[in-house]
């Protein structure tokens, strides 16, 4: 009876899994030997902005992201986080507010381009601590680009040039390459038939800074182990450090206060 209904939990706890990966595509990986808690985190399909795309398109959605975000940061369960990354790009401000989410967070986080991390998506990549790319993976650098109407004077064109500076600077100051780099690349014209921008394959992209290494998904959880690891022991040492403090300022304080009630009671006989 008692094997049934432990069976029954399981089963229960193994479907909210399921639905939690449906809806959000996200996962707390919690069966390894190290011990760790990492929360697993998909970016997948286009960044959804302010308005639903088709419900025929894969999307990430900023408003799932950014408060999961927040919850991890809060909580001392979680000690970090790999974000997995097929996405073609999306929404200029909803990729770029996840992407400061990510940056912004104290658990150690990896990144792994799967497929492609295109447009918004290479900010996405190197707000980590640390990023890989498949050999087969994809990153498209290209300018900015608007959907719908658009007004033909060149206030236009400053607006587009500030959101592109944005995003240049947020790479340029997570990764390896300067934005001058980042500038010619975004510019290219000889690479993309149609289209204005360069596309780096796996090793690519290792070779421009943008990534810090080619791996799969085993060299990303060994990765994220050892932060995890070189953290933890960090906040030991801290601690130690910490305590061996206080201890001297108590020792002091004592001291102190004895040489104060010697002196007092010399005071007293004289």
């Amino acid at each position: 009876m008692a094997n049934n209904e432990n069976e029954k939990v399981k089963e229960e706890v193994e479907e909210k899994k399921d639905e939690k990966i449906k809806a959000t595509g996200q996962l707390t990986l919690d069966k390894n030997k190290n011990n760790c808690r990492i929360h697993l985190l998909s970016i997948i399909g286009e960044i959804e902005g302010h308005e639903c795309l088709p419900p025929n398109t894969k999307t990430t959605k900023y408003e799932h992201v950014l408060p999961t975000m927040a919850s991890i940061e809060d909580s001392t369960e979680v000690d970090g986080v790999l974000i997995i990354i097929n996405t073609v790009g999306g929404d200029v401000e909803s990729g770029l507010a996840i992407a400061e989410m990510i940056a912004s967070l104290s658990k150690p986080t990896v990144s792994l381009v799967l497929g492609g991390s295109h447009s918004i998506g290479v900010p996405l990549a190197v707000a980590t601590d640390y990023s890989f790319i498949v050999p087969s993976g994809t990153m498209i650098i290209h300018p900015v680009r608007v959907n719908g109407l658009v007004i033909g004077v060149p206030q236009t064109f400053d607006y587009f040039k500030i959101i592109q500076d944005r995003i240049l600077k947020f790479i340029a100051s997570h990764c390896k390459t300067n934005e001058k780099r980042l500038e010619n690349l975004m510019m290219e014209t000889g690479i993309l038939t149609k289209d204005v921008g360069t596309i780096l394959v796996g090793k690519e992209a290792v070779f421009e800074g943008l990534i810090d290494e080619v791996g799969g998904i085993r060299e990303a959880l060994q990765k994220l182990y050892q932060m995890i690891d070189e953290r933890k022991s960090n906040e030991c040492n801290e601690n130690k450090d910490s305590k061996e403090q206080s201890k001297q300022k108590e020792t002091k304080a004592s001291k102190e206060t004895n040489e104060k009630n010697v002196k007092n009671e010399k005071t007293k006989k004289s």
